[in-house]
């Protein structure tokens, strides 16, 4: 069996478990805080992790597909326009004085504007997005390839996950608590198709989509992909970081690993 069937099939359990799962929290929010449910999520999940792990290879390639099958319409997931005053600044000037910070668990913190991230090595590659609500669309995506970012800030030896901080805010009060954050491994954080993507099917990245730069994570599900990313911070652990589970939508009960 090659290794895009297994991926293909193994996408198809976990995208049921992932679906059950937010449904149940969907449909009934106060479960989501008793004991049991956490314990039955939190099963599933490490379940979800140890599988892939034991079925692909840490380089191992989600499925790439042609030019000719792009979908034509390509949903925005989550936010579509942030109201951050800083965020709405920058996207008036076009993102020009804007800049990615790279800092935390590293040896060479750095600051890096859209024209220095576009001079960097690229990666284009055309994945299919699978929502955890049950859509999937098929895009086009240029960017820089995380790797090249983490190398050139050089880790330090404790550093354990990628944090993400994003413009936009989903909560109720409109402060920076709420604003949108998610969390990797680093062996998510060193695919060759995880991307800070700039680019989408050959245009300028839209804001819908999460200009001026969003994560591109083709193995997992697509609320992890944050878009809207100002900030990135290697750290040595995630339990501290607001809700503790190391991503908006986690904090509020969805898995923290999402592969697909």
């Amino acid at each position: 069996m090659s290794g895009e069937r297994r991926l293909d099939r193994r996408g198809f359990i976990t995208r049921g478990l992932a679906a059950a799962s937010t449904a149940l929290l969907g449909g009934c929010d106060d479960l989501s805080d008793q004991p049991w449910v956490r314990r039955v999520l939190d099963s599933a999940e490490t379940l979800t992790r140890v599988t892939q792990r034991a079925l692909l290879s840490p380089t191992a390639l989600a499925r790439e597909y042609s030019e000719a099958d792009i979908s034509p319409w390509f949903k925005p997931n989550g936010s579509t326009d942030p109201d951050d005053p800083d965020y709405k600044a920058h996207a008036e000037k076009g993102f020009a004085d804007w800049k990615l910070v790279v800092g935390g668990l590293v040896e060479s913190p750095l600051e890096l504007s859209l024209a220095e991230l576009r001079a960097m090595p690229s990666r284009t590659q055309i994945t299919r997005h699978d929502c955890v609500e049950g859509w999937s669309c098929i895009g086009k995506w240029k960017g820089v390839p995380l790797k090249g970012l983490l190398d050139a800030a050089r880790l330090k030896p404790d550093a354990r996950y990628i944090v993400f901080y994003c413009a936009d805010a989903l909560g109720q009060t409109g402060t920076e608590a709420d604003k949108y954050y998610e969390s990797i491994g680093l062996p998510d954080a060193f695919h060759p198709q995880t991307i800070l993507a700039y680019e989408m099917n050959d245009q300028v990245l839209p804001v819908p989509h999460g200009a001026p730069l969003r994560l591109r994570l083709e193995r997992q599900l697509g609320y992890k992909m944050a878009k809207y990313v100002m900030r990135i911070e290697a750290v040595d652990q995630i339990a501290g970081i607001r809700g503790g589970r190391g991503g908006f939508w986690e904090d509020l009960g969805y898995e923290w690993y999402a592969g697909i």
